[in-house]
């Protein structure tokens, strides 16, 4: 976890913060009562923070050049932290072709395409796909979320062989209660995937909402 922006310790598995100092470098509680599918979590910074206001200009005024700015302080902080990481392909988080449609522009791939990582690194944009579903997230308990987004991701057939025992990073925009992710894990790891490590810009608190 990057501590330049947010300064804090956290979960090394899902990322939320920790205050106890025994806990520093381990997980947290939550990760250690109900294990997720994920394997490790890094954050540039708190969604509630100074990146926020810029997110939701990419994300909701549609400008794009925020990306641009958001990935510059990502490349500038980051690689230093994810230089020694090994892994196959890194995949965004996909919308749903309707959502896509509405907002004209994936904001995890806008983010994900500009960050730097090593050559043995293969972005791929379309091989993770997402089903379409009216139910509501935000502010919804984390056992809610979890029902909500399940079966909502699945992988394109022709990608499997490629992933069978590959290791992924997945990039998010922002990470609220980790169902999204760990939806996308178990979907990963239930395909051959050995392990998968989440990529997110801003993490939240896992009460915070969107």
């Amino acid at each position: 976890m990057n501590e330049a922006l947010c300064n804090y310790e956290c979960c090394f598995q899902c990322g939320i913060p920790v205050t106890s100092p025994e806990m520093i470098g381990q997980q947290c509680k939550l990760c250690l009562e109900d294990m997720p599918y994920f394997d490790e979590t890094y954050c540039l910074g708190f969604y509630n923070g100074k990146l926020q206001n810029a997110l939701h200009q990419l994300k909701y005024q549609k400008r794009l050049s925020y990306a641009h700015g958001l990935t510059s302080i990502w490349n500038d902080v980051m690689p230093e932290h994810l230089n020694v990481l090994q892994a196959d392909y890194l995949l965004p988080v996909p919308l749903s072709a309707e959502k896509l449609w509405l907002r004209g522009f994936n904001q995890s791939w806008e983010l994900a395409r500009r960050i730097k990582c090593k050559d043995s690194i293969h972005k791929m944009p379309y091989i993770l796909k997402r089903r379409h579903h009216q139910k509501p997230q935000a502010g919804s308990s984390l056992s809610i979320r979890q029902s909500n987004i399940r079966g909502a991701f699945y992988l394109e057939k022709d990608a499997l062989a490629l992933l069978k025992n590959k290791s992924v990073i997945v990039f998010d925009d922002v990470m609220t209660s980790g169902a999204t992710l760990d939806e996308i894990a178990r979907i990963l790891k239930d395909n051959g995937v050995s392990r998968v490590t989440n990529w997110v810009l801003l993490r939240t608190s896992k009460t915070s909402v969107r």
